[in-house]
């Protein structure tokens, strides 16, 4: 596939690839600041191809900072980026840059796209409904559903009968995270992922890549993010149903809150329908590098932990309803914001079972998930009772965090006087 010529010339820090790597791969953060540098570029070129930013407002609704961020976004290089803002009644859904270079084509309402690891809070719910529904406990071993399948080699070796599902949806199980895996992790990287972007996985056999590895930690030490807990989850939850977690999770959660753009693929390389495209370095470490139309591409490797598609829109009703007490029993909703501490995963960050807090320069703590995937970034965080949530997604993996820090700062924080 040609490089996306006229788009963006990427020229990245280690903490852009960092702090991609942290929501895809599970890689600590133990330097990342809270403000992180943007990519510099032929802004001119970037600009003439995709024009001023635009925005619809509803109950008069107006957001310019946010929208002043979003163009500046597109100004340093990113193809495009899209921010949907909820509050109460009101709504705001603003975008800049082009969802395709080659066309010129702007971002709109309802464009799917991959939200990466925001994927572990569908997940999630759909393992806290099994349990309120006495299908399973989450005091239950990995061995209980899939005995024999967590075992490994070495001193420190996994054990999945000392390790709880809880211990997997808030990753305190220890496991060794797949894409930490060198071998595995090369074949998605430059010139390979030409050969790869197609190859097809199984949960068990990314189970047995993590298996080869020594563990990160005994079980409920501390918290070590990886992959490997959401695929070992998601197979438990189909043990637990009987049916596929695609199934579930549109008999769950899809279907009933009318999320007509979401879905759960397993190696389907397309996105179905209206889509923005998704543009990538491919983990390249040259500051030159060429960005490529990584769109089309088979992310089975992602699944439970990362291969769900959605829109802006789709992740402002979830969330809504999740954070609000709409998907989960008292008890269980509980559970999923029983937070533990992430050490250096993202600075101002706790987890629960799939979603996370982040603590805000003002102080203000904001709740809900994010995701990266080959040239997607997604956020959604809002207040704890779900009724303001910011949406944001950018076509690009380069950049780090800084954009996503600065909108919510500029949503939640109130205005200095």
């Amino acid at each position: 596939m040609p490089g996306v010529a006229g788009c963006c010339q990427p020229a990245f820090s280690k903490w852009s690839l960092s702090a991609f790597a942290a929501l895809l791969t599970g890689i600590r953060l133990e330097h990342m600041t809270k403000s992180l540098p943007a990519v510099a570029v032929a802004a001119a070129v970037l600009a003439t191809a995709t024009g001023a930013g635009t925005a619809s407002a509803v109950s008069g609704t107006t957001r310019p900072n946010v929208q002043s961020i979003l163009n500046r976004t597109v100004s340093e290089g990113v193809p495009s980026v899209v921010a949907e803002i909820r509050d109460g009644d009101a709504r705001w859904f603003g975008a800049a840059g082009a969802s395709d270079t080659s066309t010129g084509r702007k971002r709109q309402p309802h464009e799917r796209f991959r939200v990466g690891s925001t994927s572990k809070v569908f997940t999630a719910v759909v393992v806290l409904q099994l349990a309120a529904e006495g299908k399973l406990s989450l005091d239950d071993t990995v061995d209980k559903w899939l005995p024999g399948l967590v075992t490994g080699v070495g001193p420190n070796t996994h054990d999945g009968r000392y390790i709880t599902i809880r211990q997997l949806l808030n990753h305190t199980s220890g496991v060794y995270n797949y894409l930490d895996d060198e071998e595995l992790f090369s074949k998605g990287k430059e010139d390979a992922w030409f050969v790869h972007r197609y190859d097809s996985y199984t949960p068990e056999q990314l189970v047995k890549v993590a298996m080869s590895h020594e563990r990160r930690d005994a079980p409920g030490v501390r918290f070590w993010y990886s992959n490997t807990n959401y695929f070992l989850a998601g197979m438990i939850a189909e043990r637990a149903s009987g049916g596929s977690l695609s199934e579930e999770m549109d008999r769950r959660i899809f279907h009933p809150l009318r999320l007509t753009e979401s879905y759960l693929p397993r190696a389907e390389a397309k996105i179905r329908g209206h889509h923005t495209r998704h543009y990538s370095v491919l983990f390249s470490q040259n500051p030159q590098a060429p960005v490529y139309d990584a769109t089309e591409m088979n992310q089975s490797f992602a699944w439970a932990a990362g291969g769900v598609v959605s829109s802006t829109g789709d992740l402002h009703r979830f969330f809504s309803a999740l954070l609000g007490g709409h998907l989960l029993p008292a008890a269980q909703q509980q559970e999923m914001f029983t937070m533990t501490d992430t050490q250096s995963w993202i600075p101002g960050t706790h987890y629960g079972l799939g979603v996370f807090s982040q603590d805000l320069p003002c102080g203000v703590k904001v709740w809900g998930g994010g995701g990266a995937t080959y040239g997607s970034w997604s956020y959604a965080m809002g207040t704890r009772d779900g009724k303001h949530m910011l949406v944001t997604q950018m076509s690009a993996d380069w950049v780090g965090l800084g954009a996503f820090f600065e909108m919510l700062t500029a949503e939640f924080c109130p205005a200095s006087t």
